[in-house]
């Protein structure tokens, strides 16, 4: 996998967005539990079985707040999801085939690993079905771990590890709509592929109105809210439709910006009322359409929804599903299978499959590491992948309907995300290379660069 030494401004801002999200996730994550766990915690269950209905004619949706924020708020986020991996297919980091490939096994050695690990605790148990929970891997938190790093840590690795995070999520994806979607209605389905047909033309159609796009998607997610299938489905396949395509070239955009700047710069001065300047106002308002035009629908909407997604869905999702009543549950978790099939899966698994997968690609001769990563690094950045959290609850929650094991897999899911998280920070932070002992007067007589040529090479 060959990198550039310096990123784009692009994956910088995805970078500096996701770590400080991560921080507000956390906030978000020990508020929940605190207030799951304080003398008043009734008011936090009561406040999120609060009952919403939404009623057009006699369709009706109805479920409590937290189903809402799962099934309604999420597909939300996993529509941004989608934009994201679309925009790495076409332009990112997975773009290109052979760069691509090495975070692609990565990520499903990252994901066939832990499943095995929890399968085999957990056979024949009726917690068996959780097998999917520690599969994923949480981007907010692992980012934020790596910008915490800093240049300790060689912006390859960043490359990697993001690229690799984002398979992962379309991994989760897939997972959910094959095995944890369940009494498919065929009716809404078929409904909901129509839906899919004519967003597909509007696309097709070059229609760029975001209306369009809005209103079919809702009628989508309703659709699929009816079929059995997760509705947060439909938002990453509401991402697949939304155009790709710029309305005006890039060097038609810069020759009428550089005209519509010069008559800017001539209107300057001829009023000191910037409302009663017309030709400022003109200029400035064309030039807000040129430039909106330069942009592809994808990443307008990427750029708006991201920091939403980030800063608020997923911290609002932590908020409503993080807050667990411990109690006698953390004993418990000690010896049940479900959480240490979790634990297992996400320390244990997340770092064999993912390790032991870039090994064996990087050997054959395939793949290479990227610049100035080094096999130590891939084996920390495996030990961060541990850090489940998000998607690991999320899948949790449709994977049991017993409060005693959305518990166990919740703190199952804590367990390893924190384990992960520490072992993988030390990984990494250890420096690159020991200081070389000498124990003889030869050793210490010998010149340094000799010393150094003999030294070593540490992983």
């Amino acid at each position: 996998m060959e990198t550039v030494a310096r990123p784009s401004k692009r994956f910088r801002d995805f970078v500096h967005s996701e770590a400080a999200s991560g921080l507000v996730l956390l906030i978000a994550s020990i508020l929940a539990l605190t207030w799951a766990n304080a003398p008043w915690n009734a008011s936090y269950i009561n406040l999120w079985e609060t009952q919403l209905t939404i009623q057009l004619g006699e369709y009706a949706v109805s479920g409590s707040l937290r189903y809402w924020i799962n099934d309604g708020l999420m597909a939300i986020f996993f529509f941004v999801v989608g934009l994201e991996i679309r925009r790495e297919l076409l332009v990112g980091e997975l773009a290109d085939t052979r760069q691509a490939l090495l975070p692609i096994v990565a990520a499903i050695g990252g994901a066939l690993v832990p499943a095995i690990i929890f399968m085999l605790l957990n056979a024949n148990t009726p917690t068996f079905r959780g097998w999917g929970i520690p599969m994923a891997t949480d981007i907010a938190f692992v980012v934020g771990m790596l910008a915490l790093l800093g240049e300790r840590i060689p912006i390859g690795l960043k490359v990697f590890l993001t690229a690799l995070a984002v398979v992962d999520d379309l991994i989760a994806i897939l997972v959910i709509a094959l095995f944890y979607s369940e009494g498919v209605r065929w009716f809404y389905l078929a409904s909901a592929m129509l839906v899919i047909l004519a967003l597909a033309m509007a696309n097709r159609l070059n229609i760029r109105i975001p209306l369009t796009y809005g209103v079919l998607g809702f009628v989508l997610w309703l659709l699929f809210v009816k079929s059995g299938v997760h509705a947060t489905i439909a938002g990453i396949l509401l991402a697949m439709t939304i155009p790709v395509r710029r309305r005006i070239a890039s060097a038609v955009f810069v020759e009428r910006g550089r005209q519509l700047l010069d008559d800017l710069h001539d209107a300057e001065g001829t009023d000191d009322h910037d409302i009663a300047s017309e030709s400022r106002q003109s200029a400035i308002s064309e030039l807000e359409t040129v430039v909106t035009q330069a942009q592809s629908p994808v990443q307008r909407l990427e750029k708006t929804w991201h920091r939403r997604a980030a800063y608020g869905i997923v911290p609002v999702f932590a908020l409503a599903n993080a807050g667990v009543p411990l109690g006698d549950h953390v004993v418990d978790a000690l010896s049940s299978p479900l959480s240490l099939g979790v634990i297992a899966g996400l320390v244990v698994g997340k770092q064999v499959g993912i390790t032991v997968a870039t090994v064996l690609l990087v050997a054959s001769g395939a793949a290479s590491l990227p610049t100035g990563v080094r096999l130590r690094h891939i084996y920390g950045a495996s030990c961060l992948a541990g850090i489940g959290f998000t998607m690991s609850i999320f899948i949790a929650d449709l994977a049991f309907i017993s409060d005693a094991h959305l518990a166990l897999a919740k703190i199952g899911t804590f367990i390893a995300s924190i384990v992960a998280g520490v072992v993988g920070w030390i990984v990494l932070s250890l420096p690159d290379q020991l200081p070389v002992r000498r124990n003889t007067a030869d050793d210490r007589s010998e010149p340094q660069h000799d010393a150094r040529k003999r030294a070593p090479d540490r992983l």
